[in-house]
């Protein structure tokens, strides 16, 4: 099979439908507005196609159903285009990620002599690996949003209650990265990205907590509480900075009103955070005063002298531990 039969066959395999509809065809088949394809298009993160045939029936299918959801009063127009919006981030992510792990694969297969090309390999596992990935997703996707409604019902009842919350934010980077960067490789580098990334969030999940994003060379993730918080700052510090093949890391953590908005947390305890992070030295762990008299006598607390943090003036950072003789339960 050549080339461009290959990739037509991937294609299809992936998307499963033709593509014979222009934007009008599509809109007018949906039954919906022009301008409403355009702006659905948008927020699903695609740039809006330049002619021709760039649509099929399951597009038609989707404005139907976003068409019936919004005209039987099941949801608003704005609400769901936020969902639209959150849908298309997330699974541009996802895809991303997906295409760049199996490519290392497909590499090493074509080294091997499992396949003749990349693009062979791809489709095999479009016909293949595809459809268990696809149930295996929704099955993630469902037991995510299980997770998020007891979040969510744990919060309170009060609306207020359930956009701002009280919670423990940490900040985790790698120290030295810039530097250090500069002498790997384009492969050694992602590695190096990727070990922290998955080890990092490997601890975090242990320890209770959730990593809310990264960002290469530094973790995000919230606590319920500062106890948890500074145990699993300990443990990255223990597990993953404390490792050769990583660098050291510095973990900052703040403690306050945390609003939560499009999978992501603002606020003053998450810029707060980041900037203890920075001032940190390789391998420590910096707290604030609320996370600080929060902690039991199991930790160790020390309080540096003032330096400016840009936002919040002049901060005495103070450094935590685990004090000798306890163990983290």
């Amino acid at each position: 099979m050549s080339r461009p039969e290959l990739r037509e066959r991937l294609i299809g395999l992936l998307l499963r439908d033709e593509l014979d509809l222009t934007l009008d065809e599509l809109a007018e088949t949906a039954q919906v507005d022009v301008d409403l394809v355009r702006r659905t298009w948008r927020a699903l993160g695609f740039p809006e196609p330049d002619g021709g045939h760039a649509f099929g029936q399951a597009d038609v299918r989707a404005l139907e159903a976003m068409r019936g959801a919004v005209q039987s009063g099941i949801l608003d127009e704005t609400t769901t285009m936020r969902l639209t919006r959150a849908l298309g981030q997330t699974m541009s992510k996802l895809a991303d990620w997906e295409v760049a792990t199996l490519i290392d694969q497909l590499e090493r297969d074509v080294e091997q002599g499992r396949t003749e090309s990349r693009l062979g390999g791809a489709v095999w596992l479009a016909e293949n690996v595809a459809p268990v990935f696809e149930e295996l997703m929704v099955h993630v996707w469902r037991r995510h949003l299980v997770a998020a409604t007891a979040r969510m019902e744990a919060l309170g009842a009060a609306d207020e209650e359930l956009r701002t919350t009280a919670m423990s934010v940490g900040f985790a980077d790698l120290s030295r990265f810039t530097s250090l960067s500069n002498t790997l490789s384009d492969t050694g580098l992602a590695e190096l990205v990727e070990r922290f990334e998955e080890r990092c969030a490997d601890v975090i999940t242990v320890g209770g907590g959730r990593v809310i994003k990264t960002m290469g060379d530094a973790i995000l993730y919230v606590a319920p509480e500062p106890t948890q918080a500074t145990r699993i700052a300990l443990d990255l510090v223990a597990q993953v900075g404390a490792r050769d093949e990583v660098p050291a890391i510095r973990v900052g953590l703040a403690t306050g009103l945390v609003i939560s908005r499009l999978g992501d947390v603002f606020g003053p305890p998450v810029n707060l955070a980041a900037r203890l992070s920075h001032v940190a030295r390789a391998n420590r762990v910096l707290v604030d005063d609320t996370t600080s008299a929060a902690l039991g006598p199991d930790f160790e607390t020390r309080a540096l002298p003032p330096r400016p943090l840009r936002g919040f003036g002049n901060v005495s950072p103070i450094t935590v531990s685990q004090r000798r003789g306890f163990r983290q339960r």
